[in-house]
């Protein structure tokens, strides 16, 4: 995909919530000294009377949304995931998850591409924490249009969201007119070989393996899920009836994530085999984001692997 337009969906973060912030006074966004990374100083620099910069306390800011929330705004509260998801995980519990509060977490700098930060910064456990809070919506974009769909789409949800965002630039392949909805799947395209369902960065992937696949005479169903919960199952479940193999694919560890959500769903209502694609079990370290997403086996070509080994 080098002559496709790239673009770091934490980019679309910050270019939606200026677009939103200019047709609804309610919304207000809070960052944690990061507004420049998170994109949030786009925001800021158009609504500087709406942008609360909380400092490095991040758990402290999860509280102070909590609370705007309750007077009738909308708080987008934004920092890395490593922070949102993980610092502060007990304030977005308690403050927010428990009382189901109407408080937006936009967090960026996610998993393994977050690259030379290393792993004290390279979060690949957010989904699997914020799944477990009851009524929380978990998002994660594929691409520029999808990540401001996304975000228009949170605010327009009444209760708790969690959104995801990455640090390097992805290939856009939606088309403007793209329709987004909470809980819905995209089929990318179709096949009946092997099912390709994955999220974030690792759509394009699939998209690429599945062209690879393509020429091998492996016909491999696409299915871009970025509303890891609720999940849709309805897609899932034909996609398993289907083709009678899946592959799952994120950008996250193997443990919690939508690998195991499909496993979940799978094994109680149609038991097919599924290969996992993602981090195994282990932390990242620092190094090119590239680099790095083909070392943990995060590319295009492990995923054209595994779905050789399926179709066998």
């Amino acid at each position: 995909m080098a002559d496709v337009k790239k673009i770091a969906t934490r980019e679309s973060y910050g270019n939606a919530l200026k677009a939103l912030g200019a047709e609804h006074p309610d919304l207000v966004v809070l960052d944690a000294d990061l507004a420049g990374a998170t994109k949030t100083g786009t925001f800021m620099k158009a609504y500087p009377e709406r942008h609360i910069d909380c400092g490095i306390a991040e758990a402290n800011m999860i509280c102070v949304a909590a609370g705007m929330s309750t007077t009738g705004l909308v708080p987008f509260a934004s920092t890395f995931a490593m922070f949102a998801a993980g610092r502060a995980y007990e304030q977005v519990r308690n403050s927010i998850g428990y009382p189901h509060l109407n408080v937006k977490i936009g967090a960026t700098h996610g998993g393994i591409s977050v690259g030379e930060d290393g792993a004290s910064h390279q979060c690949c456990e957010d989904f699997a924490l914020m799944r477990t809070i009851p009524g929380m919506v978990v998002m994660n974009p594929a691409d520029d249009i999808e990540a401001k769909a996304c975000v228009k789409a949170a605010y327009e949800h009444e209760g708790p969201v969690y959104m995801r965002f990455g640090r390097a630039a992805c290939p856009v392949f939606h088309d403007e007119d793209f329709q987004f909805q909470i809980g819905k799947g995209e089929l990318i395209s179709d096949g009946k070989d092997v099912a390709i369902i994955a999220t974030g960065l690792m759509v394009a992937e699939a998209i690429e393996a599945a062209k690879v696949l393509a020429e091998e005479g492996i016909s491999a169903r696409v299915i871009n899920i970025c509303t890891i919960k609720p999940l849709d199952e309805e897609i899932v479940l034909q996609a398993a009836r289907d083709c009678g193999k899946i592959i799952t694919a994120e950008e996250h560890s193997i443990i919690g994530g939508l690998g195991e959500a499909v496993c979940a769903l799978l094994s109680e209502q149609c038991p097919v085999p599924v290969k996992r694609i993602g981090v195994n079990d282990e932390f990242g370290h620092s190094g090119p984001a590239a680099a790095l997403l083909k070392q943990f086996g995060l590319s295009a070509e492990h995923i054209v692997e595994v779905a050789r080994e399926m179709v066998k």
